[in-house]
């Protein structure tokens, strides 16, 4: 006889608003929320939808809308709703106390997830110091519901009685957690101030989630990141050196993928990672070609980088998973994108198609605004040829009496330092 022992899944009901006027209709929106609940560790067992002028103050859903889904919760025996939004702490309260249910939403799914995900010190800090941000305005209602509803994952505690105190405890914890987050800053201020006077240029991978950045950055320069089929496999970034076919040395950068209603405070905690992008010199916008609402994931992360005021940085859209593109409409597909967008570049991180022309892309991005220079270097300075082969492109080396003549084309400020060396400058 064998005795079941795990824990089974929450059985979780969706529900969204139709608002009007969204980058995604609310049946995508719905359909990408049950691929969040699923990586919480929930079961998906039915959905609804609401068209609105506007969300009901009180209950987010207007009064019949509440009555059908504590009608279908309770035919398909449900544990959570799950609304695809964020929930006001009052709204979140009076749909507890209307349908006698857990109630979260849709920031809520992403926290967890995050939690989930987070490996290192630093990816664990910051997840922490959103989930007492989101958390802390909240306390009423978990207790409340905790006393109503007898509880769930991640609401177990000693009740209402403490709820003071458990503020005093939250505020103390996000003193720590901020100041933590401002050293991790300045920690990671001073490894990019490294890097800088190195020279080297940084290309960082952005986009939504999922759109397989992990594997284009592993495809590209050996490294080992996860990689997953499911929502924020990555949290903390990794940064890798890889020489290019034309010996250039590069650095490539993978960071947290974006999400439609990313939480706010998941965005300000995350900023001390999302700071690796305010170095890059160019942004490659990884896509999902073959997924239906490319243009709307597109609009996303759009949105996301001028929010976080990089909306001008240079950029190179990747079109990722063109393997997936088969037959006459994934052809036709291609086509059309290629006109709507001509200078982006189509590969594929699985099979490496196309690997090759991006490779040429990022060697041709890292050399635009190089100086070309002509000096004569000692020979105590022979070192500075395999610094030129790293961050530029060697034409020529002389080595005669007077000492090495070099032709060489170079970023700015490491052309100026070689014409410091010249040994004819006065």
């Amino acid at each position: 006889m064998t005795i079941e022992t795990a824990t089974p899944a929450e059985r979780a009901f969706l529900v969204g608003l139709d608002l009007g006027g969204r980058a995604f209709d609310v049946d995508d929106a719905l359909d990408e929320l049950a691929t969040l609940v699923d990586a919480a560790g929930g079961l998906v067992v039915g959905r609804t939808t609401q068209r609105r002028r506007s969300p009901d103050p009180r209950t987010w859903i207007g009064k019949g809308k509440v009555v059908e889904v504590a009608t279908a919760a309770k035919q398909l025996r449900v544990d959570l709703i799950v609304a695809d939004e964020e929930l006001a702490p009052s709204q979140q309260r009076a749909l507890e106390e209307e349908l006698k249910l857990r109630v979260v939403d849709r920031s809520g799914v992403i926290l967890d997830i995050f939690a989930k995900h987070a490996r290192t010190k630093e990816g664990r800090v910051q997840v922490e110091l959103a989930q007492l941000q989101y958390m802390r305005p909240r306390l009423r209602g978990l207790w409340q519901g905790l006393s109503r509803l007898g509880g769930g994952v991640g609401t177990r505690g000693p009740g209402e009685s403490l709820l003071e105190t458990d503020r005093r405890v939250i505020d103390r914890r996000l003193l720590d957690l901020r100041a933590r987050l401002a050293e991790v800053q300045k920690q990671r201020s001073a490894a990019r101030r490294s890097r800088s006077r190195d020279g080297l240029f940084l290309a960082a991978f952005v986009g939504y989630t999922n759109a397989g950045k992990s594997t284009l950055m592993n495809a590209l320069s050996g490294a080992d990141v996860l990689v997953a089929d499911q929502p924020f496999a990555t949290l903390d970034p990794t940064t890798r050196r890889t020489t290019l076919p034309s010996g250039t040395v590069v650095l490539l950068s993978d960071t947290v993928g974006f999400v439609n209603k990313l939480p706010p405070t998941l965005v300000a905690a995350f900023r001390a990672t999302l700071e690796e992008l305010d170095d890059a010199h160019l942004l490659l916008q990884v896509v999902d070609v073959s997924h239906p609402n490319l243009h709307e994931r597109m609009a996303v992360v759009g949105q996301t980088l001028r929010d976080l005021g990089l909306a001008d940085r240079p950029s190179l859209i990747v079109m990722n998973k063109v393997d997936a593109l088969r037959g006459p409409e994934g052809e036709a597909l291609r086509e059309a994108l290629s006109g709507e967008f001509p200078a982006a570049a189509f590969v594929s991180a699985r099979t490496g198609e196309g690997l090759d022309a991006l490779r040429d892309a990022l060697a041709a991005a890292a050399s635009r605004g190089w100086r070309l220079i002509n000096v004569r270097l000692p020979y105590s300075a022979a070192g500075s040829i395999q610094r030129i082969r790293q961050h530029g492109n060697l034409r020529r080396a002389d080595y005669g009496e007077g000492g090495i003549e070099i032709e060489a084309e170079v970023p700015p400020a490491f052309a100026a330092e070689l014409e410091r060396a010249d040994l004819r400058t006065p």
